[in-house]
């Protein structure tokens, strides 16, 4: 397996050799920023942990030069803060017992970059080292633009892979904008609850956006509390840790299908179900 960047970073937490951790992997999580995965895709985490027949393996596509800082941090450059952030990614690898941790290191604007096709070429060859069952990415609602970059080069290196090394299940998760606002019969529903523990460990395992301004830690377990509640008004909660997906699996079951009209009939959807409970009033 190639990888552009010569200052990618593949950790194994339990040193198994490279290619026996790569095609042990079961689901994979894919995202833009040290700690996106953690937030976004902890179901993954959750199900694969102490369990020797799952494993979650982890892709960081950029380098973390450009994070928020203050504090401590204020007066870090970018190389130090990118330095500072690989250390974290590898130390909640070790905390979630993630089968492996890659970490791609690319500067933001070269992910955000239409022309440029690098990530793409990393994230094909590492699908086709592994050939996760499950992926969990970015969201095609999310308000980020590098984590719309990075959806957009995974769907792309998935949608190229021949159709029996696709994964079963792709699911779009909530990082910057939650996904509420989907119809409940469209939204995938992951039930976390149980893993407050754990999920806490991975969260504190990033101090320098804690104590660098973002109390990611607070909002993303939040979060998830306020989608087992407000899930269902009339029923008593049956979750305490809810995150919301969107499936994403047609987009890569179907290469023809174009993601701007996939969220667009979303979108729609939701204006529909507002719009319709105005009107039988």
């Amino acid at each position: 397996m190639h990888l552009h960047q010569s200052t990618a970073d593949i950790f194994i937490p339990d040193g198994k050799p490279v290619e026996e951790a790569l095609s042990r992997i079961t689901h994979l999580g894919i995202g833009a920023h040290q700690d996106d995965l953690e937030f976004m895709a902890f179901h993954g985490i959750l199900q694969c942990h102490h369990d020797d027949q799952r494993w979650f393996g982890g892709v960081t596509c950029c380098d973390g030069a450009g994070s928020s800082r203050s504090g401590e941090f204020a007066r870090y450059s970018d190389a130090e803060m990118r330095e500072v952030r690989r250390r974290e990614q590898r130390n909640a690898a070790t905390i979630g017992e993630y089968g492996v941790m890659i970490q791609l290191d690319y500067p933001s604007a070269t992910v955000r970059n239409p022309g440029e096709s690098s990530l793409v070429d990393d994230l094909r060859g590492i699908l086709m080292a592994m050939r996760p069952q499950v992926i969990y990415t970015h969201n095609p609602a999310d308000k980020h633009d590098t984590h719309i970059a990075v959806l957009l080069g995974a769907l792309e290196a998935m949608r190229s892979l021949p159709h029996e090394q696709r994964p079963s299940k792709v699911i779009g998760c909530e990082v910057w904008r939650d996904l509420d606002w989907l119809p409940d019969a469209e939204k995938v529903i992951m039930d976390v609850s149980g893993g407050d523990h754990l999920a806490n460990q991975l969260n504190a395992a990033f101090q320098s956006q804690i104590l660098g301004g973002k109390r990611y830690d607070l909002a993303t377990i939040g979060r998830r509390s306020a989608n087992a509640t407000f899930l269902k008004a009339n029923k008593a909660d049956r979750a305490d840790q809810v995150i919301f997906g969107m499936d994403l699996t047609p987009l890569v079951t179907d290469p023809s299908c174009s993601v701007p009209e996939f969220v667009a009939e979303k979108i729609a959807r939701f204006r529909d179900e507002v719009l319709g409970s105005l009107k039988n009033r």
